[in-house]
């Protein structure tokens, strides 16, 4: 009797103008080959963060990912992407000081 446990990238999506993406990551559960039980766990990658007291640019550290989630940032967060989330970040922050 071998009791298995993986854990899968089953779904990628590509979200918004500014291409985030949203994983959702399955943990499956096999005894003998036969799935006993499988669980859901989502997270969103966006391209980059702003730090809130200088205003400083971040690109997302992608480097622990798998390598088709690199290759989908690398292919998606363009220069002009990144410059447009940037630009969005900073008008939000600037609404909500005003």
């Amino acid at each position: 009797m071998a009791i298995t446990k993986t854990i899968e990238e089953d779904k990628i999506e590509i979200i918004g103008v500014h291409k985030s993406l949203q994983i959702r990551t399955a943990t499956v559960i096999k005894e003998d080959g036969v799935e006993l039980s499988r669980s859901f766990h989502r997270r969103v990658l966006q391209c980059g963060t702003i730090s809130g007291d200088s205003n400083a640019w971040s690109d997302t550290d992608i480097s622990a990912e798998s390598t088709e989630i690199k290759a989908i940032a690398a292919a998606l967060w363009t220069t002009s992407v990144k410059n447009a989330y940037k630009d969005a970040l900073l008008a939000e922050f600037a609404e909500r000081s005003s």
